[in-house]
């Protein structure tokens, strides 16, 4: 897969003179909500408010940077263990964990889904009834572990698949080592846009988002492009899910041509 000519970095995002060290990315997590429609499978897609430090205006999916208390070890936790995650994305247990707690942190902080149930084997069908300890959550007041310990959650890492592995270029000043994650939305549940990073939040299908990009009407990055693009024409949610991939860390490059800001994946030099 190669990059459109068209798909250049937004002005302000690479600085005249670029970090010299690069920044060490800061470990993130980015979660995909499916569901599946008549024509296949919408993704739920915000478009980030200008002004944000990283990203500001353009369109992605949740996620956001690893808190530290992301690695509380007493979280109660159903499915796959942090070591096969670890094997997955190619780091220690620890960070694994982080990432894990942070990909269900992030999607109930910016959509109020929460991949979490009173079992193992449950996930709560009404999540607005936390919306107090969401707020909480995105003010830093409260830790994930503490909210599912005070309600008696199961953290679901079972609802989870792993993606994709994509670093920010280094020559930008901000940067993430971002993994992808994919999921389904829980039966009785519904994703919103109630979250201070987001100009709006809507449904569409990975085709449609494309076709926005293309005639203006959303700006993306070439990471959630390239995830649209991997989406795009699959027949519903569940195949979707069982797709076993290799994952491999990936670091684009920048390069000024054309008058534009150029991204070049590995594969392309």
């Amino acid at each position: 897969m190669r990059l459109p000519a068209e798909l250049t970095l937004p002005d302000g995002m690479v600085p005249e003179r670029p970090p010299d060290p690069p920044v060490t990315p800061r470990d993130a997590a980015t979660v995909v909500l499916l569901r599946d429609s008549q024509e296949g499978p919408e993704v739920f897609l915000q478009r980030r408010i200008r002004g944000m430090p990283f990203a500001g205006g353009m369109t992605a999916f949740p996620g956001g940077g690893v808190d530290e208390r992301d690695s509380d070890t007493s979280i109660a936790w159903a499915g796959p263990s942090p070591g096969w995650w670890a094997t997955r994305f190619g780091c220690d247990e620890q960070r694994a964990r982080s990432l894990v707690c942070a990909a269900v942190r992030e999607t109930f902080e910016e959509s109020g889904v929460l991949l979490a149930g009173e079992t193992r084997e449950s996930v709560v069908s009404e999540a607005t009834r936390y919306a107090e300890e969401r707020k909480a959550l995105v003010a830093k007041e409260l830790s994930l572990a503490g909210m599912l310990a005070e309600h008696g959650l199961v953290l679901r890492a079972d609802l989870l698949r792993p993606w994709s592995n994509w670093v920010t270029p280094a020559v930008e000043p901000r940067r993430y080592d971002t993994r992808f994650f994919l999921t389904s939305i829980p039966e009785g549940q519904r994703a919103d846009g109630l979250t201070g990073e987001a100009a709006e939040a809507y449904w569409r299908l990975p085709a449609e988002a494309l076709n926005d990009w293309r005639s203006g009407e959303c700006g993306l990055l070439p990471p959630t492009w390239v995830t649209l693009t991997e989406l795009a024409g699959r027949s519903d949610v569940a195949s979707t899910l069982t797709v076993e991939r290799e994952i491999d860390k990936v670091i684009p490059k920048v390069v000024h041509r054309d008058g534009a800001w150029r991204v070049i994946l590995p594969w392309e030099e």
